[in-house]
């Protein structure tokens, strides 16, 4: 059967998630957090959280921030150590609606091999310029997969199996900030691994924290795509290699 567990990269969010937390309590999921070098207050508070509920919460620690790649990939290899087969990935800054969750669980014990993502759907509260720039990668992303198959490369509420992921980020390279939702997906898509596409409810907080970088992430997600992209020609050209008959 599989064994399920939350994780939940968490960089300077204090405020946000222990009720993020909390909110995931009712499923009596363990939650693995990763602390990405957050600075003392919110370090305080995750440590707060593994302490007041060590049956459930487990703490992971880097000493510096990486970026959300490089924490989600610290969290599916710890639970994956830790013994579970799936990881289900929530933001930590409570813009994901729990109730869409139990169709991940749901999906993920019937196709216990294929990632299950979310695309969203969208209230007012989506900035229009981030609407935008979203849209971009999608039509990268189409190129890039050679497929419209993906229907949105950037939603953070996913269900990893986490046996074939570890494999995947341990064997190519991916991004270890922004860049690598998408990229992950992608290569995802050209190793021909399930897949499975849910919708979801995705709200802004009028106080959520961003730690998006303008220049510094819209140029590494610029560098994925053309990583991407010439992998995706190498991959078109590539000539099947012949068949020694002995």
């Amino acid at each position: 059967m599989p064994r399920f567990c939350f994780v939940i990269p968490v960089y300077n969010h204090e405020g946000a998630i222990p009720p993020t937390v909390e909110s995931l309590r009712a499923f009596q999921l363990p939650c693995v957090l990763v602390d990405d070098g957050s600075h003392a207050p919110c370090r305080e508070v995750l440590q707060t959280l593994a302490a007041e509920n060590p049956d459930w919460v487990h703490l992971v620690v880097r000493e510096k921030n990486g970026g959300k790649g490089a924490a989600v990939k610290s969290g599916l290899r710890a639970a994956l150590e830790l013994g579970y087969s799936h990881g289900i990935q929530v933001d930590a800054d409570g813009q994901h609606n729990p109730a869409d969750i139990p169709q991940f669980i749901q999906h993920s014990g019937e196709q216990p091999g294929a990632l299950v993502c979310g695309y969203p759907v969208y209230d007012e509260s989506v900035p229009l310029g981030r609407f935008i720039a979203r849209y971009l990668t999608h039509v990268w992303v189409w190129i890039n997969s050679r497929s419209l198959e993906i229907k949105d490369s950037m939603c953070g509420l996913r269900s990893y199996p986490l046996a074939q992921t570890v494999t995947l980020i341990d064997e190519e390279y991916t991004g270890d900030r922004m860049d690598f939702d998408p990229e992950v997906l992608v290569r995802w898509h050209w190793r021909r691994y399930g897949l499975v596409q849910l919708p979801v409810k995705v709200c802004y907080p009028v106080d959520g924290v961003s730690h998006f970088r303008g220049f510094h992430d819209n140029w590494l997600i610029s560098a994925m795509h053309t990583r991407l992209f010439f992998g995706m020609l190498a991959r078109l050209f590539r000539r099947p290699a012949k068949r020694v008959v002995l």
